[in-house]
């Protein structure tokens, strides 16, 4: 196990080193993406705006719907900035992935079998962050730099800017290494073994 601190965008190469059990802190821009978001984009067929496409190329995507305060400029200052669970959302993880270029989906619980396997297809990774961290998560974010949709508040899209990041844990590689089916393994294994004992 390593660690690594990385820069969004993120390359192939930065994914390729990366490898179930590792951690890694982020610096960058990361995009704050939730159910109501992504339903309108791939269920309803709503094409992101223009400005925003560019810029996913690399990028990486938090499962989030965040607690903010819109200030009188129009701007948005971060009041709680926390994760949510991610297999819900796993059939849009191809489709991030494929068309848009995201690399890397951080959040809580996994991914399925089509997201896990997306994440092997396009040289991406799951980054898990652990439960109620949401107080660190908040004072890692610089600023809000940006934010699309805001008719689907809080569940917006939203252009954080971070630094220290993390730390989160690979949870799921591109090389199909998979840390959450490893523990239901070998807790199958020690739950037979204790039922054995019975």
């Amino acid at each position: 196990m390593a660690h690594y601190h990385l820069k969004a965008p993120l390359t192939d190469d930065d994914i390729n080193q990366l490898y179930a059990g590792d951690t890694v802190t982020l610096d960058g821009h990361i995009f704050g993406i939730r159910d109501a978001n992504l339903i309108r984009l791939f269920d309803k067929g709503v094409e992101l705006p223009e400005d925003l496409i560019p810029q996913l190329k690399g990028s990486i995507g938090l499962h989030t719907a965040p607690g903010v305060r819109k200030l009188p400029n129009g701007k948005y200052e971060k009041v709680s900035i926390g994760t949510t669970t991610s297999y819900r959302m796993d059939r849009f993880t191809p489709g991030l992935m494929e068309k848009y270029g995201m690399k890397v989906i951080v959040g809580k619980g996994g991914l399925l079998e089509e997201g896990s396997q997306a994440l092997v297809d396009f040289k991406g990774c799951y980054f898990t962050i652990l439960g109620g961290s949401a107080a660190l998560e908040t004072t890692q974010v610089e600023e809000i730099e940006d934010v699309w949709w805001e008719d689907l508040m809080p569940e917006a899209i939203w252009k954080f800017r971070v630094k220290d990041f993390g730390p989160l844990i690979v949870s799921i590689d591109s090389h199909g290494n998979n840390k959450y089916k490893d523990i239901k393994k070998d807790a199958k294994v020690k739950l037979d073994e204790l039922i054995k004992r019975l």
